[in-house]
Order: C-alpha cells, then sequence, then structure tokens
C-alpha cells in the first residue's frame, strides 16, 4: 500500500486534551516525531498532508466513534452513514447535535441526551428511540471482547466513558467540513484500495485495544494517568520500536522513558503515540485491520482499525428495528 504519512489524534471535547502523534514514510519504515498538539482542526488535514516526505495517501487516525448503530440507521430512513452526514444538522435533523436537556427532546432526530446529570436515566433514551436496551444501540465494533465489555453508547452523553460528545465535535469539526475530500475507512473501501497519492483517509481507532496488541499487560495494575504508570509500561512500547529497526524512533524515546510528562494532558500523549503503533501494525502488515466483510458495516456501522472481530462472523442485517 502506498501511505506516506500516518497520524493518529486523541481526540478529546477540551482543545487542551487534543493531542497527535504523526509516523513519516523513510524508505521501507517511519520518522517518528514525539507527540504534539493538534491545534486548529480547520487546517489539520492539509498541514498532515503537506508533511509527508514521498507521495503517497496520508493516513488519519481518530479516537472517536466514526458510525452508527444499523438499526438507528434504518430507523431513519437513510441510505448510508455518509449520507447520513451530509444531512445531520439541517432540515427535519437541524438539531441532531444538539444534546437534549429533558427526555421529552429525545428523538430520532435528536437522539443525544443528557445534557447534565440528574433525573436522567439510560431508560429515557431507550424509550424515546423504541428500543429494549443498550446493546440495540450499539455498534458491533463496540460490542464487548475477550479483551473488554461493552463500550459506551454514542447517543449516552453522560459519564467518563461516554464518547458522544466527542464524536459531535469529531463530525462537526473534522470529518463533515472534508467530507468531500476524504475516504472514510471502512465505507469506502480498504486501507490498500484507498492508498493512493493525495488522499487522505480517516480511520476509527481505539488505543485502549492497542494496549494489549502491544503486549501491555493489565496487571499489576498501572494507570495512564499517572506518570509513574506510564513509566511503569514504557518498556513495552521501547520492545515494540526494537522490534523495528527500520523504524527512527529517536524523536519519541525520551517522552515514552518521561512517561510523557507529568501534567494532566500526559495520558493524551501516551494515548496518541499508543494509537500511532497500532496504525502502524496495520499499515506494515503486522497486524490485519480486522473489519468483518459484511454489508451493515461498510454502509452504517464502521469499525476500529485493527480490533479483531468480536465474534466469528458478523451476520448481514443485523440489528434490533427501532420503531
Amino acid at each position: 500500500m502506498s501511505v506516506a504519512l500516518v497520524a493518529h489524534c486523541d481526540w478529546s471535547v477540551d482543545r487542551q486534551k487534543r493531542w497527535k502523534c504523526v509516523a513519516v514514510r523513510d524508505g521501507s519504515g517511519w520518522i517518528i516525531s514525539a507527540p504534539e498538539p493538534v491545534s486548529d482542526t480547520a487546517t489539520l488535514l492539509s498541514r498532515l498532508r503537506q508533511r509527508a516526505n514521498v507521495d503517497g495517501a496520508t493516513l488519519v487516525g481518530f479516537d472517536f466513534p466514526i458510525g452508527l448503530p444499523e438499526a438507528y440507521g434504518r430507523a431513519i430512513g437513510l441510505f448510508s452513514f455518509r449520507e447520513a452526514l451530509q444531512t445531520f444538522g439541517t432540515g427535519s435533523f437541524a438539531e441532531w447535535f444538539l444534546v437534549a436537556e429533558h427526555r421529552s427532546q429525545i428523538s430520532l432526530h435528536r437522539p443525544f441526551y443528557p445534557k447534565r446529570p440528574g433525573g436522567t436515566q439510560r431508560q429515557h433514551l431507550f424509550d424515546a428511540l423504541g428500543v429494549a436496551t443498550g446493546n440495540d444501540l450499539l455498534r458491533h465494533c463496540e460490542r464487548a471482547t475477550g479483551e473488554r465489555g461493552n463500550a459506551c453508547m454514542i447517543f449516552w452523553t453522560l459519564g467518563g466513558n461516554q464518547v458522544g460528545k466527542a464524536a459531535i465535535a469529531g463530525w462537526r469539526e473534522i470529518i463533515i467540513p472534508n467530507l468531500a475530500e476524504i475516504a472514510l475507512w471502512p465505507f469506502d473501501g480498504g486501507i490498500d484500495a484507498l492508498a493512493n497519492p493525495d488522499v487522505t483517509i480517516i480511520a476509527e481507532t481505539y488505543p485502549g485495544d492497542v494496549y494489549g496488541q502491544l503486549g501491555i499487560p493489565r496487571r499489576p495494575i498501572w494507570s495512564k494517568r499517572q506518570q509513574s504508570g506510564r513509566q511503569f509500561i514504557g518498556h513495552h512500547l521501547i520492545r515494540w520500536l526494537a522490534a523495528r529497526p527500520q523504524f527512527d524512533g529517536t524523536a519519541i524515546l525520551c517522552a515514552i522513558s518521561d512517561g510523557f510528562g507529568s501534567d494532566k494532558t500526559g495520558e493524551d500523549r501516551f494515548d496518541a503515540t499508543v494509537g500511532l503503533f497500532g496504525m502502524l501494525d496495520v499499515v506494515d502488515g503486522y497486524r490485519g485491520d480486522g473489519v468483518p466483510d459484511d454489508r451493515v458495516i461498510g454502509q452504517w456501522e464502521g469499525w476500529i482499525l485493527g480490533q479483531a472481530r468480536a465474534r466469528a462472523e458478523v451476520p448481514d442485517g443485523v440489528g434490533a428495528a427501532i420503531r
């Protein structure tokens, strides 16, 4: 595949906690830069394209959801996730990006809830959208694997593991303004097929899955939110680099050894780096992209780059209908 630059962006609603880690093609290997702020999202993709040393595609990963539950997609009557992105924020979907403040405001045209805590229940969301449980609002890539439990459903916007508000910000700042010029993996095809010169490919990532892929253990217990925890497992990242002598990781070794700093954004620099390592493993063929060959995935739900299938097969058309 012809990928000239790979970047991973650790995303947040808080702009100060958005960090990226970038690798630029150098012959058969890569030059990996130290983590840096994402900065202005309006110019992010163009700035990344300009950094490539050779002709080839730019692959950018973001750890916010890129896709929608297939059941929800069928309920709103649109054809695909791409069509939905062109529609949300307009016409009958004008309030789609506005998080509902009260259960009475939740609908298929305004599905995010709640805006703030206090008297809110997930059941309010289930009732308004006509589903029995939260599983009906999970994409297949968000469902439990052997390494983790279910992710938080995209439309629930409360709690430390919620992803809905990050998705809203990412879609409005990154994807929708550039929709006509980007390729969305896997909706528009596989990485190999999309990786052509001057093409910018956007993919969803999840650093939490990459921990296991890099051999980072769960125990003894460590915390990515603490510098000491990041220092404790740093040798796994160094070992990953050592196994790829064609990579130049000089610029990032200091950050790894230091545990990515003592300030509150250290965990973001850490995840930006881990996510990049996982993406490079896919690009260089050390790991498959993991995406099932299924209409539902390619039309509506998408996938997390490099994540192994939770099950041997994702049946076509699976998903509870939303009434």
